[in-house]
């Protein structure tokens, strides 16, 4: 977790703008997305799991367990290896937040996009100082999408006669 640390700060600490500088710095981008997406999906997660020990509690008279908490660190498969990647906590919470928000449909899957790229485009453009920010929430996106596809067009259906008599003689 330490190189974590150390490899995010080593990024943000570059001053050239070489090729190789670049290349690290997309690099880096590309572990952000994923702690950001990973992180965002434990928020919901955790918060779901929260809400069931909740009202679990509640029927039993107990408190209410501690809310969840954002992690500094995600666990990302790097190749054939897992890595450790850190972001700051400021930008780990608003993604979790943002993650819970969404479970407790406090906001809508557009909103949570949106707010969810903001985030990224401040990492990309502030932070890491890329010319293009990367992406993030694509499988929330892709879902998005699938749901506004239109059902594919039966071939085999009975089409609508184009003769308004055709039914009537």
């Amino acid at each position: 977790m330490k190189r974590a640390v150390a490899a995010y700060e080593k990024v943000l600490s570059l001053k050239s703008d070489t090729h190789d500088a670049r290349i690290v710095r997309m690099r880096m981008g590309m572990l952000c997305r994923a702690h950001l997406d990973k992180t965002f999906i434990a928020g919901a997660e955790q918060t779901a799991l929260w809400q069931d020990q909740a009202n679990l509690a509640l029927m039993e008279g107990k408190p209410a367990p501690d809310l969840p908490t954002a992690s500094k660190f995600q666990k990302i498969r790097a190749g054939e290896a897992d890595i450790y990647v850190y972001l700051p906590e400021e930008h780990a919470n608003e993604a979790f937040g943002l993650g819970a928000r969404y479970q407790k449909m406090e906001i809508t899957a557009p909103k949570a996009i949106e707010a969810m790229q903001a985030l990224a485009n401040q990492i990309s453009y502030f932070e890491l100082r890329l010319k293009e920010p990367f992406q993030v929430m694509a499988f929330l996106r892709d879902e998005l999408a699938a749901q506004e596809e239109p059902p594919e067009a039966d071939v085999n259906a009975p089409s609508s006669p184009t003769d308004p008599n055709e039914g009537q003689r």
